[in-house]
């Protein structure tokens, strides 16, 4: 109903401004005609009246009436005023004969009377059309010794009546087929917004794998080509949605069991200190897995909250990264990992405890994916504008598709691969957070079993 009412809407409109545009044109017409155009006609109907005026005085031998009615079949109304006061009417008659009685008086002492000139304005009918007696050029002449009044004016009908058919057919036609170009062009730019309305419809129930048929390269084009694009990126997100709620069932429901279940070994008398021991440890490993998996979720609700209201300041990274690896140095020991670092003094304007947990993220990620006995090599570079760290490591390693996907929530990639590495996914997802958050950039290079690099950039 509302694209019907769009479409009506807009149909109607463009009528009306094809109607209001004609009001106005006709004012303007007629308007142009009164300050100008009237001028000239009766100055050019004069001049014609004068020269046969002329033509009968200089010829007195010809029949007055013959001439008048030649005249008169030419395409002009006269009419002739004896001195006594006789009226004689040539060619077709006059619709209003409305001359004051004044008029043909001073036209026979030898004034010329200009009807058309002073010809009153009206509205609705220029004077040009007004066939009124009034709406005449009057000039004085001598016929055979006696005086007359001749007043003349063009005659419309007859001059202009097949181009008045013409014009009315024209005109009607033009209204006619300007009145179904608008119907039919509405229809053109409204049908693509009625598609939108339908897909629009069909995402508020959940459906996102639309597919719009608007092949235009106007705005509606553009529009469609958006529209389609969000339609992508939402039905990415509902994905993303569900998957999330997988994981963080999953991932909170599993420690959860495993507590459940060795809380009810700890209650079995019968179980030594040993075992007892064993159980309170893989309770302590599921607490502390719970604990940084909450730890992290804050962490990614404080960075969304903190978008407009970080605490910037000079950051020394140098100092940062070197702080996460002696902290962590117990960790690469466990497993034999030998790491480099080349890490010139360098500081930049940011929020120094977000950009921990970025080196925080990135190394333990090299230590946890890492192969035993492997290697991590952290690269420092400075340049003028910018600054980059990189992180590389000789671990597991990603796919494509798992590159494609690291970045986001909850997302852990192919675990099937090493069951001993546990994480929440969430690590890397903050890495990003942060590092637009300080209008950086991220990129990583990877293949299976040849570990990753993963180049991180942030402006001074």
């Amino acid at each position: 109903m509302i694209m019907k009412s769009l479409y009506s809407k807009f149909a109607f409109i463009t009528i009306m401004i094809m109607i209001v545009s004609g009001i106005i044109s006709f004012f303007l017409s007629n308007a142009y005609y009164q300050v100008k155009l009237k001028q000239q006609n009766d100055a050019k109907i004069t001049n014609f009246a004068l020269e046969i005026a002329d033509f009968a005085g200089k010829h007195p031998v010809i029949s007055l009436e013959e001439y008048f009615d030649h005249v008169g079949t030419i395409g002009y109304q006269l009419l002739v005023i004896t001195a006594d006061g006789n009226r004689q009417y040539f060619g077709s008659p006059f619709r209003k004969r409305n001359l004051p009685v004044e008029i043909p008086k001073k036209v026979l002492q030898g004034e010329i009377y200009h009807g058309i000139r002073e010809f009153p304005h009206k509205t609705f009918v220029t004077g040009f059309f007004a066939n009124e007696l009034k709406n005449s050029v009057g000039v004085p002449f001598e016929y055979q010794g006696k005086k007359y009044a001749l007043f003349i004016r063009p005659d419309i009908k007859l001059m202009f009546n097949e181009m008045h058919v013409l014009f009315g057919w024209l005109l009607i036609l033009s209204i006619l087929l300007s009145i179904v170009f608008v119907l039919i062009s509405t229809k053109f730019l409204v049908e693509p917004i009625r598609k939108l309305n339908r897909a629009t419809k069909e995402i508020s129930e959940g459906n996102f794998s639309i597919k719009l048929d608007i092949d235009r390269r106007d705005e509606l084009g553009h529009l469609a080509a958006n529209f389609t694009s969000m339609s992508e990126k939402l039905a990415r997100v509902d994905m993303l949605r569900r998957e999330l709620i997988s994981n963080i069932t999953h991932d909170i429901q599993s420690p959860l069991t495993n507590i459940k279940g060795y809380i009810k070994m700890l209650e079995d008398t019968q179980k030594d200190e040993r075992e007892k021991r064993q159980s309170i440890k893989i309770v302590q490993s599921e607490v502390d897995r719970l604990s940084e998996m909450t730890k992290q979720l804050l962490l990614l609700s404080s960075i969304e909250s903190k978008r407009d209201l970080m605490d910037v300041e000079k950051v020394n990274i140098a100092s940062q990264i070197k702080t996460v690896i002696h902290q962590y140095q117990w960790s690469m020991m466990e497993k034999g990992i030998m790491i480099s670092f080349t890490l010139p003094n360098t500081s930049i304007s940011g929020d120094p405890n977000l950009l921990y947990s970025v080196w925080e993220n990135l190394i333990t990620n090299a230590i946890k994916y890492n192969r035993e006995n492997g290697s991590i090599d952290v690269q420092l570079i400075e340049e003028d504008s910018q600054v980059t760290v990189i992180v590389k490591d000789t671990g597991i390693g990603m796919n494509e598709a798992e590159k494609d996907r690291i970045f986001d929530r909850f997302y852990r990639a192919d675990r099937s691969r090493d069951r001993s590495v546990q994480g929440t996914g969430l690590g890397l997802s903050i890495v990003k957070s942060i590092i637009d958050l300080h209008h950086g950039d991220i990129e990583i290079e990877s293949e299976t079993g040849e570990g990753t690099l993963i180049k991180v950039i942030i402006p001074k």
